[in-house]
């Protein structure tokens, strides 16, 4: 505890040291920023480099900048896809000067870039202005990821998502191109605590569903690339609601050569989970600390400093426990008093040190050396007993809603001390180079994994008794029992080169084709992978004369995208249920093949997006797992070959004049053919199938051997959707309402026998609203008047999770009658709750 507050208030007194604006703002520069077509262009970069002062534009493309008066200043801007331009102004103290700027487009060798480079990529741009008004129960980026093609979210207690039929595990997670990783041991969403991105300190979210460059990692799902922001001038944000808050804070020196952002989280979830059937002393308690600098040693070279830590402890003194469940025909109520307590620990350590270099104009190089490491406990002892009842479903009794009578009572006892420690290194070199109308990127890295696992875990399931020994010499058994210590020390080395061309065709129509390859090989298994991948974006000069003095250029591209994808495991993967490590393991393989078609439109005279991708993937060398919560749970020793396939469609844009809103809809089948798997069925002498605790006859007569074929994966799910949708009052702008609306159906489940033949049921759908209504506390009159006329942005919120109070199942609670029949009862996410939020940007 000592060091972690130690930590804080060191980050805390660095991140204010390089402040340079003074307390009094004497001199304003203001405009807006504008492409050739009159469009605003955001994360313009607007700076006054004699100061050490600058900005960056917002969605509306617009900036605002304090100065010191009295000299004469250079002010420039810039942007990746547009040339800089700049002016010489002098202003007067207290003057507010009004600034705007038209941007022209890059000029490669006769190619027009007219639009983002990833739009013809497989990369798409996340929206990033809605992270904090987004009414969610997770509070970090994860909750405006369902924005993009793919991405199903069916745990608002958690950050885990699916892409496309994989696991989270098959996610790559990018922070200024050092990948990040998730805890090994949570197994629900309670436990999770926050995940390593930081809003508040992010400049940019790039996502691929699929169909990534080689110079992207070695999963088999997507990849989320986020880069921190480098300030040009003093500022930050802070926020509190009733999971906790956030502060962070920005600067740069005087001379602008040093730059840092931090900031610093803390999160209760306590409150949500309140509303839980199972009732108890619940102490979360998790916090973040991150800090990303910069230094510009040179015109030509750049260091950087990215580090992280982290403590997500969870502690719960579980009491009772009351579930209703079944259907009119069968209502059943399951109740359950405990004792005993859940200890969960999860500690990070990250930090990482860039050198970039450029020599030229046209030429990068970059240097990374990374270290993670967590220090990972979950300890529990959770005794319970629970009766089973049966309730009366007569509407006309009086009793209605009462215990008729008693299915079975029995009792659990629950118990693990497990713990992992993972260290692991990476040392890598990124290249990048322009060669005329190429764009070459090359990389190389080496990667060093130490993991020590301690695994000890077991439960007793005793139902009416049954299982109590009579005899002296009786034992007792436990169920799934798991022991084993595991300690794994390897080495990866990985390398890729790709290319990118740009050419205009005879037609005028634009091409853009990227092509590399990527190769990875790891000393555990000494396996060598290659990954050839390649994305091609064709954008036809499709126009239409509306009349004789008017050409509409209709903005359609398309795009296709294939390659391997070869996922090596990092730990889980290797370990099956029993705890054992498989020796022989192999990487997991998909092979991406994504049709898609990006489409500008107009409606209602404003600007929307339409895009849309159909995809395959034949998936090899699997992994089977089944899903228990939030974790997974491998099949170590065996493996299974099966495909996904599906089609995605968002449209988004402003279906209110300056607010933007989207809607996703998916549709997903993804399957698997375990190898060599097979199960009997047994018949009684009048020929029906003998199904324990059903039939009374379990004579058995006849077998027959079955086998499965495919079947569904854990994450088939068939039908996702997702809307988030703003408006805001007309007589009253500064109230605006945000809704986020989410079904997705019903995934995959069986019994917990580890027969993966048997996971074939199905959960309810997953159905949640979520409602906020947000008020912005600047004048609109006068925005630099009042209170909070020095912030750039502060509003206050009031959020309804779970509007319509919806049941949605997570996972189910297996338990047996004295007749020895077995039923599911569910566990239940959140209940409806009521959040309160304020937040300021300065």
């Amino acid at each position: 505890m000592a060091l972690r507050w130690g930590i804080l208030l060191v980050l805390a007194a660095l991140a204010v040291w390089p402040q340079t604006v003074s307390a009094q703002v004497r001199a304003e520069v203001s405009g807006k920023i504008k492409d050739s077509d009159g469009k605003p262009v955001e994360f313009a970069n607007v700076y006054v480099r004699k100061q050490g002062a600058g900005t960056f534009t917002d969605e509306r493309g617009r900036y605002k900048i304090d100065i010191r008066p009295g000299e004469r200043i250079l002010v420039e801007v810039s942007h990746t896809s547009f040339k800089a331009k700049s002016a010489e102004i002098s202003i007067e103290q207290g003057e507010k000067l009004s600034l705007d700027f038209t941007l022209e487009y890059l000029q490669i060798e006769g190619v027009e870039i007219l639009e983002d480079r990833s739009r013809k990529s497989a990369m798409q741009q996340v929206p990033i202005k809605d992270i904090q008004i987004n009414p969610s129960v997770q509070q970090g980026i994860e909750s405006v990821l369902t924005s993009q093609l793919g991405v199903q979210i069916s745990n608002e207690l958690s950050s885990v998502y699916s892409v496309r039929g994989g696991s989270y595990a098959e996610n790559l997670v990018y922070v200024n191109d050092i990948e990040v990783y998730r805890p090994f041991l949570a197994r629900s969403g309670e436990q999770e605590g926050l995940s390593f991105p930081n809003p508040d300190m992010v400049g940019s979210i790039y996502f691929s569903a699929g169909g990534f460059e080689p110079r992207y990692g070695d999963r088999m799902s997507s990849v989320l690339d986020i880069r921190y922001k480098k300030p040009r001038r003093f500022g930050g944000s802070a926020s509190a609601s009733l999971l906790g808050g956030s502060l962070s804070l920005e600067s740069t020196s005087k001379n602008g050569k040093l730059t840092q952002v931090t900031g610093v989280r803390y999160f209760t979830n306590q409150y949500v989970l309140g509303g839980l059937d199972t009732q108890g002393d619940y102490r979360p308690d998790f916090t973040d600390v991150q800090t990303y600098w910069t230094y510009q040693i040179n015109k030509k070279w750049e260091a950087a400093f990215l580090g992280n830590y982290s403590a997500n402890n969870y502690r719960f003194v579980p009491g009772s426990r009351e579930t209703q469940f079944g259907s009119f025909n069968e209502a059943l109520r399951f109740t359950v008093f405990f004792e005993g307590q859940e200890l969960t620990s999860f500690e990070t350590y990250f930090g990482a040190v860039s050198l970039e270099n450029r020599p030229n104009s046209s030429t990068t190089l970059k240097f990374i050396a990374s270290a993670f490491r967590t220090i990972e406990e979950e300890n529990f002892s959770i005794f319970g007993q629970y009766r089973l009842d049966e309730l009366e479903r007569d509407l006309g009794d009086d009793n209605f809603g009462d215990v008729v009578r008693n299915r079975g009572i029995g009792s659990f006892l629950q118990n693990a001390r497990n713990s992992i420690d993972a260290t692991v290194f990476n040392f890598q070199h990124r290249g990048f180079k322009t060669i005329d109308n190429k764009f070459l990127q090359w990389g190389a890295s080496w990667r060093i994994d130490d993991i020590t696992d301690r695994l000890s875990e077991w439960q007793y399931i005793d139902s009416a008794g049954y299982a109590t020994p009579i005899n002296p010499g009786d034992q007792v058994m436990m169920n799934d029992v798991i022991r084993g210590g595991n300690t794994i020390a390897s080495h990866r080395f990985m390398a890729y080169v790709q290319n990118s061309w740009d050419l205009i065709l005879n037609n005028e129509a634009e091409l853009t084709a990227t092509a590399g390859v990527r190769a990875h090989h790891w000393t555990f298994n000494g396996q060598t992978t290659v990954s050839p991948r390649g994305t091609i974006a064709y954008k036809p000069k499709w126009e239409k004369m509306i009349n004789d003095s008017t050409k509409i250029r209709r903005d359609v591209l398309f795009r296709f995208s294939t390659g391997f994808y070869h996922q090596h495991a990092f730990y889980r993967e290797l370990r099956g249920i029993d705890g054992a490590i498989n020796m022989q393991n192999r990487a997991q393989e998909a092979i991406h093949f994504v049709l898609g078609a990006d489409v500008n439109f107009k409606m209602w005279n404003r600007d929307f997006k339409f895009i849309t991708e159909a995809y395959y993937k034949h998936l090899n060398n699997l992994v089977p797992y089944e899903i228990d919560n939030i974790r997974l749970r491998y099949y170590g020793d065996q493996l299974s070959n099966g495909y996904a396939a599906g089609l995605d469609m968002k449209i988004h844009g402003e279906f209110i004049p300056g607010i933007e809103s989207w809607m996703n809809l998916s549709f997903l089948r993804t399957q698997e053919d375990l190898v060599g798997d097979f199960y009997l069925r047994n018949f009684n002498d009048e020929g029906e199938e003998i199904i324990p605790g059903f039939t009374a006859n379990n004579n058995v007569v006849a077998t027959d051997t079955v086998f499965p074929g495919f079947i569904p994966r854990p994450t088939d799910q068939l039908v996702f959707f997702n809307m988030f949708f703003q408006d805001e009052m007309p007589s009253l702008p500064s109230f605006k309402v945000h809704v986020n609306l989410t079904f997705g159906s019903g995934l995959p489940f069986g019994p917990p026998n580890f027969q993966r033949w048997q996971q074939t049921e199905r959960y309810r759908p997953y159905r949640r609203v979520d409602i906020g209504f947000s008020k912005d506390l600047k004048s609109q009159k006068n925005p630099d008047k009042g209170l909070f006329g020095k912030f750039d942005r502060a509003f206050v919120s009031v959020e309804v999770w779970n509007l319509l109070d919806i049941n949605n199942t997570i996972s189910y609670t297996f338990v047996r009658e004295s007749g020895g029949r077995q039923y599911g009862v569910p566990n239940y996410l959140t209940a409806r709750r009521v959040n309160l939020k304020f937040a300021v940007t300065f």
